[in-house]
Order: C-alpha cells, then structure tokens, then sequence
C-alpha cells in the first residue's frame, strides 16, 4: 500500500463530474468525492481534459466490465491548489499534468526502472480502477478536481498553450516512447500509419528527432495536412503501385490505426532490421512468419511511457514547441464529441475547457 491511497483517509466534499452510469447511457452530471489530501498528494484543479478512444471504449465497457458510474479522462492539466507535507518538487500555483497512471507498486523491477506503465502488479489507472489500499473507484479528468500521488504528476513547461498539451499525456506519449525507445533519430527513415490524434503526433515527434517521416493514409483528403504537420511524404495504402514504390524503404513503421487492420503491406515496406511498433490497434491481422524472416523484420508494441519519460516529453515539447491540435468542446457536448469521434470527425483531438463544468 502506497501512502497516497491510505484507505482511512477522509475524503473531500463532492465535486462536480460527468460520468457513465451504466454501459448504454450517455455520460451525465455526477458529483464524486476524492480523498483528502495525504502526506504524499497533490490537489489540482483540472482546467483542460483530453478526449481519447478509450475513453470511449470504457464507458461502453467494450474492454470488459467497466467499474459504474464512470468518470472518463486520463488527459489532465491544471493548477496545484494544494500539496501534502511531504511534497517537495511541486508547490501550490504550479502548472502540473496528470496522464493515464496515478499509482503502481512502486517496488517490482519495472517501476523501479521507471517504467511504471509496465508495473509487474499493475499500474493503477486514472479512472476505471481500485485506489491501491482501498476499494474506492478511481475517478479521471472529466471533473474539477483530482488528488493524485506526487510521484504520479508532472510539470507542465510555462511556454505551451495548455490546451494543447492535455493530449500530449496519452497521444503524446505513446507515440514519444517507442520512437525514443528504439533510438529514431537524423538518417531514420520512418512511415508513420494512420493519421488521427496518435498519428498526428508521431509526425510531430519523429520530425523533430531528425527522421524523414512518411505517412501511410487510406485517404486522399488528408495529404496536404500530414504534409503540414511535418510529412515528407504521404502514400496512399490502398494504391498497389504506389506501396511497391516502398518496398524495403523504412526503418521504423509506426501503427497508430485504433482497429484491426492488414499488417501484411507494411511488413513489406520495411528494410531488413526493421521494427513495425503498434501502439493503435490492439486485434493485429496478416501478420506473416515469411516477411519476417526473411529480412530480420520485427514487430512489437508499446504503451505509454513511465513518469519520467512523461516529463522528458514535456520538456522536449517546450524545446520545439510541440503541442497536439486540438477542438475545444463544453463538458455539455461530450456525447456528441464521442459519435464524432468514432466517425474520425475531429482534427486531432477534442479537449474540453473544465470551466464550462462549472457554469
């Protein structure tokens, strides 16, 4: 048990939410309690919350049974209104963010190598989760306020637009950490699949490590805007021709796409050594022993990052001002952002403005 997640702990008094009462039932206003503030704790008043297919996914409780009401959200920025005694590297006033973990063991080999999104006991999630030491539900982003563990919080640079960095603690990281993780840098060629809120930002990210980035994309509309965002290159994947124009051309493919989807033209477009990653669709199809063999060709996956990966990111974000493009949306118009969403009707990601909560 962490002291963060003390299960005597008396909690505060309620607070304004949105939440999913039950898979079929669009999300509504809610009032939830957190625990008070312990030694360990830090309180932030969230004011930018980003919207992420899982939040979807889990309020219709399509990744199993979901833990009802549900208050999504695991992108959060905000203001410190208050520390525990212990707290040191954070003060009241900071600018601080908050991403899909708030607890981990914080003992086995991967969280004491700072990769705690790989906790061998499981991390404990923003929302949809059990407080470690406690049976109370885990509480995300969709709401005014969080009390979250301060080894679980980062510090937001002063010099990006808040909005724009909500994503960046989902969409940002995942993407950050296989490209930092399998060393993408000058003289990497890199295909980045899929151009949605993950993919958008791994356009950004490998530009900026110096790779020569191209975009695979099902759709001719969005050519010029991966081009905008950073692409040297954009193929249409459902042209034949135009994917032999590729073959054995890339280092790293990065697989945003969040549905299943053929993975059998990529592995051809990649050089012998290299790595297909997926951090998109968890249901992989095509996956072909040959192609892989027969050029030392790899596929792996990737989750988020651990915290201080998390706040690397940030700070390399601040270094090339980097943030994700976003709509804002009310707290109001949450179901009709997540039919949107699912229609990939939205340029990259919807982030709502807390403020409108609390009108």
């Amino acid at each position: 048990m962490t002291l963060s997640s003390d299960p005597q702990a008396k909690t505060s008094a309620p607070i304004q939410a949105y939440a999913a009462p039950d898979k079929s039932t669009p999300l509504e206003p809610h009032q939830i309690t957190r625990r008070a503030v312990g030694p360990h704790d830090i309180q932030i008043e969230i004011l930018y919350s980003g919207v992420c297919h899982s939040d979807v996914h889990q309020a219709r409780s399509e990744w199993g049974p979901s833990i009802y009401p549900l208050v999504p959200g695991h992108e959060i920025v905000g203001r410190i209104t208050e520390v525990g005694q212990q707290v040191s590297a954070f003060k009241v006033g900071d600018l601080a963010g908050v991403g899909v973990m708030v607890d981990s063991c914080q003992h086995c080999d991967a969280c004491e190598g700072g990769e705690e999104q790989y906790c061998e006991n499981s991390f404990t999630p923003t929302y949809n989760g059990y407080e470690r030491g406690s049976k109370e539900p885990t509480h995300g982003g969709y709401s005014t306020q969080i009390v979250v563990n301060d080894k679980f919080v980062v510090s937001i640079p002063d010099n990006l637009d808040l909005k724009g960095v909500a994503p960046l603690l989902c969409a940002g990281i995942t993407t950050y950490s296989p490209l930092r993780h399998w060393k993408i840098g000058s003289g990497h060629k890199v295909a980045v699949v899929g151009l949605g809120g993950l993919g958008h930002m791994g356009i950004k990210f490998a530009r900026a490590l110096g790779a020569e980035v191209t975009v695979f994309t099902t759709s001719q509309s969005k050519v010029e805007d991966a081009k905008r965002l950073g692409a040297h290159q954009v193929v249409i994947s459902s042209d034949r021709e135009a994917m032999k124009t590729v073959r054995n051309a890339f280092d790293f493919i990065l697989s945003t796409v969040p549905t299943s989807h053929d993975l059998a033209p990529y592995l051809k477009t990649l050089r012998r050594g290299g790595q297909l990653v997926i951090v998109g669709a968890l249901e992989p199809v095509g996956l072909n022993g040959g192609q892989l063999v027969s050029h030392r060709r790899s596929v792996a996956g990737s989750n988020i990052g651990g915290v201080a990966e998390t706040q690397e990111m940030l700070n390399f974000c601040a270094e090339h001002n980097i943030v994700a493009d976003v709509e804002m949306i009310d707290m109001q118009d949450i179901n009709t952002a997540y039919e949107r969403m699912l229609k990939n009707d939205v340029k990259y990601r919807f982030v709502i403005d807390m403020a409108s909560l609390k009108s």
